[in-house]
C-alpha cells in the first residue's frame, strides 16, 4: 500500500542531507509501490502563500531520473512526498498520482494519502455543495476535497478540532493515513501506520514523517492510533488524539 514522506524544518535544508534519497526506492524497488510518485515542496525563498512546486509521474519512483535528481538537489523547509500502490482505482494516470493540490481559505494546500476510504467517494458525489471537484478518480482526492470542505467552513474557528473530528470519521470507513500542508504547517494523521523522527542540532530543527522508518535511527517513533500531529518550522505545534469507535460498533455515516 502507498507510502508517505513529509519534512518540516526551521530553515531550508538540502534534501541530500535528509533521508529523502531513500524514498524513491520505496516506489517499486524495495517496496510494492510501483504505480506513480509525487513530490510537493515549498520554495526555499518564496513566501508561504506562494504555494508549492509539484512534480509527479505515473511511473515507478525508483526508475525515475527526475525523482532521483530532486531527491539529490532540492533545498526546502517543507515537503510532502508519495509513492503509489494503485488500488482505488487500479489505474496509473497523472491525475490519480499524489500529492493533490488545491487552494482553500486563502492558502495553497497539498495532500497525500495511504490507505483506502471508498465510502467517501459516493458521499462527495452526492454532495451538491462539495467544495471542490476531483480531477482524478481516487478515493484519496475525494477525501481531500471532503477535508477542505470542512476546513473552509471552520477556518475562522477551531480548525484543528474540526480536522481531527472529520479525519476520525473518514478513518472509521477504511484506512486513512495522510499528510496535508497549507504552505506553513506539516499536518500528519496516523490512523494506523505512520512514524516520526524529530531532530535538533544547533540552529537546525527538522521533523520527518514517513510511513515506514527510512533508516535504522533509534529515534523513529510510531504514531499512536488516530494521532494527529501538526509541525511548524520543524517543531511540534499541536497534537490531538482521536478516539475510534469500539470494534463492535458499526461506523455511522460521514457528515
Amino acid at each position: 500500500m502507498c507510502e508517505l514522506f513529509g519534512l518540516s524544518a526551521n530553515r531550508p535544508v538540502a534534501t541530500r542531507d535528509t533521508l529523502l534519497g531513500r524514498f524513491p526506492p520505496r516506489g517499486g524497488q524495495v517496496a510494492d509501490n510501483p504505480d506513480g510518485w509525487g513530490l510537493a515542496w515549498r520554495d526555499s525563498v518564496a513566501a508561504a502563500d506562494a504555494g508549492f512546486h509539484l512534480s509527479k509521474e505515473p511511473t515507478p519512483g525508483w526508475q525515475s531520473p527526475l525523482f532521483a535528481r530532486l531527491a539529490d538537489t532540492l533545498v526546502s523547509d517543507l515537503m510532502v512526498g508519495h509513492v503509489r500502490k494503485a488500488r482505488f482505482p487500479p489505474v496509473n494516470s497523472l491525475n490519480n498520482t499524489h500529492p493533490f493540490q488545491r487552494a482553500c481559505c486563502g492558502r495553497n494546500w497539498v495532500f497525500a494519502h495511504n490507505g483506502m476510504v471508498p465510502d467517501v467517494v459516493q458521499l462527495e458525489r452526492d454532495n451538491r455543495d462539495s467544495y471542490c471537484q476531483p480531477e482524478g478518480e481516487t478515493d484519496s482526492e475525494f477525501a481531500f476535497c471532503h477535508l477542505l470542505g470542512h476546513l473552509h467552513g471552520h477556518h475562522a474557528g477551531d480548525w484543528l478540532a474540526e480536522l481531527g473530528r472529520i479525519s476520525e470519521l473518514i478513518a472509521l470507513h477504511g484506512k486513512f493515513n495522510f499528510l496535508l500542508s497549507d504552505g506553513i504547517h506539516l499536518i500528519a494523521y496516523g490512523h494506523d501506520r505512520l512514524h516520526y523522527l524529530e531532530t535538533a542540532g544547533g540552529a537546525e530543527r527538522i521533523a520527518l514523517v514517513t510511513t515506514e522508518p527510512l533508516s535504522g535511527h533509534l529515534g523513529w517513533t510510531a504514531f499512536a492510533p488516530g494521532e494527529l500531529r501538526i509541525y511548524r518550522r520543524g517543531a511540534l505545534e499541536a497534537r490531538l488524539l482521536t478516539h475510534p469507535l469500539e470494534p463492535d460498533i458499526k461506523p455511522g455515516i460521514l457528515k
